[in-house]
């Protein structure tokens, strides 16, 4: 899972938190907090947007910075 979720963008490592955080029920929130570390107010983002009906930042995806985990 760790592996899966540092090689997603930003925006889609939210998602997955939030995916994962649902399929886990109560507590899931802060196991996926301490997991992923995350704050936990950017999983409750999530999980709102995952109930959103369209995705107003569809297109939109940050650029991975330059740095030692990739290749740098």
């Amino acid at each position: 899972m760790q592996r899966l979720f540092a090689s997603l963008s930003e925006k889609d490592r939210r998602r997955y938190a939030g995916i994962e955080t649902a399929k886990l029920g109560h507590g899931g929130i802060d196991y996926i907090a301490r997991l992923f570390a995350l704050d936990p107010k950017t999983i409750r983002r999530s999980q709102l947007e995952l109930d959103a009906t369209d995705d107003p930042a569809a297109d939109r995806v940050r650029k991975k910075r330059w740095g030692p985990e990739n290749g740098a």
